[in-house]
């Protein structure tokens, strides 16, 4: 998997592509734990690229929640393919997440 990382302001972006399994799960959540410790606490995750995801990848994006949250930060998921959407949706996380059809709309949610 590819991730590659932009900073928008002051909002942290994580463009994903290919797929987030338990083989590549640690480098994202290294990726996004470093980010927060260099003070990031706004996220957006760009799933535009993104084949697949596992329980793995959720584990992932659930814990990079809560420890924004825990700092008052901010996470919005956005660009979903329909198949990637209905794995959050049946975990449950679309009633906690933003998820919204855009980069651009995930911009505009953080900068409200």
């Amino acid at each position: 998997m590819e991730i590659i990382e932009t900073k928008e302001k002051d909002i942290s972006v994580f463009k994903l592509n290919g797929r987030l399994d338990s083989n590549t799960s640690p480098s994202l959540e290294k990726q996004l734990a470093g980010a927060m410790e260099d003070g990031a606490k706004n996220m957006i995750i760009d799933f535009a690229d993104l084949d697949y995801i596992s329980s793995a990848g959720l584990r992932i994006i659930l814990k990079t929640t809560k420890d924004l949250r825990r700092s008052d930060g901010n996470i919005v998921l956005c660009a979903m393919q329909d198949y990637v959407k209905e794995v959050f949706e049946i975990a449950g996380f679309d009633s906690f997440l933003p998820i919204v059809p855009s980069l651009d709309d995930a911009l505009a949610k953080l900068r409200i």
